[in-house]
């Protein structure tokens, strides 16, 4: 496939620095009842709203994180996130035309969190309001 960027030569020597014989040898703790072999289980030939909702429908035989019980600690908790937090983040000032990973951006994200944290400060009174880029959980379920 063009479009991906690793050789053959380049996974033999990621494989070879990581003692590593083949990319099997990568899921070998992974249960052999637990690994898919082949295709999913869906038509050849489908539209991408009808393959969106067998997916959607496949997803949803998963437990969701937050039903669960969560014990990962180390400062990762169920929390809320008010919803004036997104209208902030998405003002035309703290946004750029770049992408995400630009310094534009992460100057606009250290700059709603000093908006943020002096408002908590103001509205309680207190003399001082934390806000961090480790307040909030992670999009994805994390193994701990």
């Amino acid at each position: 496939m063009r479009y991906l960027p690793l050789t053959p030569d380049d996974r033999a020597a990621m494989l070879a620095a990581i003692g590593a014989k083949s990319v099997d040898d990568l899921f070998v703790d992974v249960p052999q009842a637990a690994r898919r072999d082949g295709f999913v289980d869906l038509p050849r030939v489908m539209g991408e709203l009808e393959v969106e909702r067998s997916l959607k429908r496949m997803a949803g035989k998963n437990t969701v994180a937050g039903d669960a019980p969560f014990f990962c600690g180390a400062g990762a908790y169920r929390h809320h996130v008010p919803a004036t937090v997104d209208h902030i983040i998405q003002r035309s000032e703290f946004l750029t035309s770049y992408t995400p990973y630009q310094p534009e951006i992460a100057q606009g994200t250290l700059q709603y969190l000093y908006e943020f944290q002096t408002q908590v400060a103001n509205l309680t009174g207190m003399g001082v309001a934390n806000a961090s880029l480790y307040d909030a959980p992670p999009p994805w379920p994390r193994a701990c």
